[in-house]
């Protein structure tokens, strides 16, 4: 699963250019003349993107940076439309062709796509680049939700008839209980609240995929709410050999979107600690693999590194 964090693209994306620009440029389409929406999926332009920026104040907006030349494109697109439209107006998909919104894909640096990006109040978070399966699409919508709600983004947007204007709020898909309980949870901060719903939910069913997700995701959160990063990183370089000084340390990385660094760090732990204390270490890295995903390359490279370390 591709990790989910409002600072790791902090810097690398600015879209203070486009934040201020007027609706009603020529050749721009309305994303929302301030009241409901057409649809979930609307195409974003240089011209309309500031509307964008504002829905995302309401909902985090999915941002799909795409080119008709591009094939993975076209294999990904279509997975992220189906996701959003059964989110019920709980995420809107904006999608913008790079070849014809230069500004907007210099503004995303958008070297490669497919490239999927959210926002949430204005502020950009990576989401991933490439063609992934309609699974780690879902898990990393899931983990968007739960960030979002984080920072107090929990709307749903108004949706209005495209012929008529009449509103019409769409039917939201009914979460299980267990994880509405979760979703209730997070946003009210309460992360232990939401752990415990998770874990009942994962006794029901053990498969559960978005609870196993959801669980990791809360558990982090858990674990890092309340901690300063410079006085970990103090606490870890005075005792490199305290699991809990570095656990500390390889979760704020995690969490600001320094997977390798987090990984790292953890590795070169296990590879210093006694066979006997190394347990919990590869127990806390098999956690966090989990919330990256299997397939992607940092977890490969991190997982050949430990099978090394082990064998």
């Amino acid at each position: 699963m591709s990790e989910i964090s409002p600072a790791a693209l902090r810097g690398a994306v600015d879209l203070s250019s486009l934040r201020n620009r007027p609706s009603g440029a020529a050749g721009a389409a309305p994303v929302s003349a301030g009241g409901p929406v057409t649809d979930v999926v609307v195409d974003a332009t240089d011209e309309n993107f500031g509307q964008v920026l504002e829905l995302s104040r309401t909902v985090p907006v999915v941002v799909d940076l795409w080119a008709e030349w591009c094939g993975p494109c076209k294999q990904l697109s279509p997975i992220i439309e189906k996701v959003t439209r059964e989110l019920g107006g709980r995420v809107l998909l904006a999608k913008v062709d790079v070849d014809a919104n230069p500004q907007l894909a210099q503004s995303f640096r958008a070297q490669s796509i497919p490239m999927v990006v959210a926002l949430i109040a204005g502020q950009p978070v990576p989401m991933f680049t490439g063609a992934v399966p309609e699974q780690q699409v879902r898990d990393v919508f899931a983990q968007l939700l739960q960030v979002a709600a984080q920072n107090g983004v929990t709307g749903t947007l108004p949706m209005g008839d495209a012929e008529s204007g009449d509103a019409a709020a769409p039917a939201e898909p009914e979460l299980p209980p267990l994880h509405a309980e979760a979703y209730a949870a997070i946003e009210r901060g309460d992360y232990r609240a939401a752990i415990t719903a998770y874990e009942k939910a994962l006794a029901e069913n053990p498969r559960d995929e978005e609870a196993i997700a959801g669980l990791g995701q809360v558990r982090l959160l858990d674990r890092v709410q309340g901690l300063d990063l410079q006085q970990a990183r103090a606490a870890a370089a005075d005792a490199p050999l305290d699991v809990q000084a570095q656990f500390n340390v390889a979760d704020l990385d995690l969490a600001g979107g320094h997977v390798d660094d987090a990984f790292g760090r953890l590795l070169d732990l296990f590879s210093q600690l006694p066979s006997d204390e190394r347990a919990p270490v590869r127990e806390r890295l098999v956690e966090l693999f989990g919330l990256i995903g299997a397939g992607d390359p940092r977890v490969v490279a991190a997982r050949n590194r430990l099978s090394s370390l082990l064998f």
